[in-house]
């Protein structure tokens, strides 16, 4: 045989040895070629007659199975394992990318081998048996085949052990957030409870000092009661000693305790002229108060001269509370509205307007129902005082003021204006309805009441309304809601306080 002939039959046995190895299927005793292998580590030495060739070979633990993964105990799900067995995949991986390197050189090598064979065939197709050639072929593609299938297996392995190190570092950096959190956690728990502690220490100092303070108070009144004790007994002995002093004057002497029993008459007497005129002052006083009084002027004519809460008589109604201003512009004034600070909400509904509400010493409204049987049984006068932000008083006086029945809404009626507070009247002269939120009697197409708050003689809205929402300093300006008397400030000017009082004009 030729020395072409011996190297194909060597390569046709390397070959087959090799696919014999790496897949069962493939008979290595094909075309009756005797030849003998032995093995050391990754080395295959093969020999054929006169012809040997020693070739690498992949480890059989090269690349990774699961049955080469049982060390690795970790949740391939969660990956939670130790830091340890982490560094043991990092150690198989570094191994697989040499097992890789390994299978690639010796893969480019065989495909070396394969190419060279083909060549030879060509050059011997007319000296080749036709079914070598088909079986170098099938031979040939089986190791491709065999090569891609393996190179797709390592290409996936490497993937999931890419995925799972990425999933390790993902679980490890959210771990490092927990334990940072939980530290985070824990100071602030640590501070919470240094605070606790801090405030209860002061509170046992202040209890200690409380403790102490109350000692001392003790033993002060302690001191205090002995020293009184002390008192009483000296003034007790003294008492004794001018008893005795007065005994022996009164033996002694006749004539004084004569003149004493006649001055004791004489106390006798005036004591008893003092008693009858102080049950004739009080007869008096008891006379003043069963006595009716229709309002506060009749008050102030009787001598209640002080400012105050009054009960006044109406005329089928009880005795009703009213504050009285006795100051003003020569007293006698009943308040029946008063806004000083912005304490009470005068956004009310009608039943509330009628029977009145709020404080008669702070701010109040008394009632539209009171203030109508008050000015039905004579004729009023009505005074309006104003204080705008600044601190200016001014004021508008009508010289008849009355208000209809409910049934007639309270309708107001006014004649003739004066004051400092404009010369026009902001209030409607010619008469105009009561409305509230809840009983719209404005001849406005809209509801006034609602559109500027309060219950008020509105009109068509009108120039006035001393009922209005209260704005503080600073936001007092602009406002169409507030409250406003247009002839004095305008109308987008709220004012910081108001009241209308009414007086008989025959004061």
């Amino acid at each position: 045989m030729t020395s072409t002939g011996l190297r194909y039959f060597s390569i046709t046995l390397l070959l087959t040895r090799t696919f014999s190895i790496e897949n069962p299927s493939i008979d290595g005793s094909s075309d009756n070629l005797a030849s003998r292998s032995s093995h050391s580590g990754l080395l295959t030495f093969t020999q054929h007659g006169q012809c040997s060739y020693t070739y690498l070979l992949p480890e059989p633990g090269g690349c990774w199975s699961p049955e080469n993964d049982r060390e690795y105990e970790g949740n391939t799900v969660q990956r939670d394992a130790p830091l340890v067995k982490q560094s043991l995949s990092y150690q198989r991986i570094q191994h697989l990318e040499v097992a890789v390197d390994n299978y690639t050189h010796w893969l480019k090598r065989i495909e070396g081998y394969v190419k060279d064979g083909l060549k030879e065939m060509t050059q011997l197709q007319h000296i080749t048996v036709p079914n070598h050639t088909a079986a170098m072929l099938d031979l040939g593609s089986s190791l491709l085949y065999q090569t891609v299938h393996y190179t797709r297996r390592l290409t996936d392995m490497e993937t999931q052990v890419i995925n799972q190190t990425s999933r390790l570092e993902i679980q490890l950096l959210e771990n490092s957030l927990s334990t940072a959190k939980l530290e985070t956690e824990l100071l602030r728990q640590t501070s919470e409870i240094n605070k606790l502690y801090n405030s209860n220490k002061v509170l046992e100092q202040r209890m200690q000092d409380m403790e102490a303070r109350h000692s001392a108070e003790l033993g002060w009144a302690a001191a205090e009661q002995a020293g009184l004790q002390k008192l009483i007994t000296t003034q007790t002995s003294i008492i004794q000693s001018l008893e005795l002093s007065l005994e022996e004057a009164n033996s002694n002497n006749s004539a004084l305790y004569s003149q004493q029993i006649e001055l004791h008459d004489t106390v006798s007497n005036l004591l008893k002229l003092c008693a009858s005129q102080k049950a004739s002052t009080s007869l008096m006083k008891q006379a003043d108060e069963q006595r009716t009084f229709r309002d506060c002027a009749e008050l102030f004519q009787a001598g209640f001269n002080k400012s105050g809460i009054y009960a006044i008589h109406i005329p089928l109604q009880d005795n009703k509370k009213v504050y009285c201003n006795m100051e003003t512009a020569g007293g006698g004034w009943t308040v029946i509205q008063l806004r000083k600070d912005g304490a009470l909400d005068f956004h009310r509904t009608w039943k509330e307007y009628k029977m009145g509400f709020g404080s008669l010493s702070e701010e109040h409204w008394l009632g539209n129902e009171f203030v109508f049987q008050l000015t039905s049984q004579r004729q009023y006068t009505l005074r309006v005082e104003l204080t705008d932000w600044k601190g200016q008083q001014v004021f508008s006086q009508f010289d008849s003021f009355q208000i209809a029945s409910e049934k007639h809404n309270y309708r107001l009626f006014l004649k003739g204006h004066s004051g400092t507070a404009g010369r026009q009247s902001s209030l409607v002269i010619n008469g105009a309805d009561f409305s509230t939120k809840d009983m719209d009697n404005d001849n406005c197409i809209c509801n006034c009441a609602l559109l500027l708050t309060g219950g008020w003689w509105f009109d068509a809205c009108g120039p006035s309304n001393l009922n209005g929402m209260y704005y503080s300093y600073g936001q007092n300006t602009g406002k169409f809601n507030g409250i406003k008397w247009h002839y004095f400030k305008g109308s987008s000017y709220s004012l910081r306080a108001t009241a209308m009082m009414i007086r008989p004009v025959d004061f």
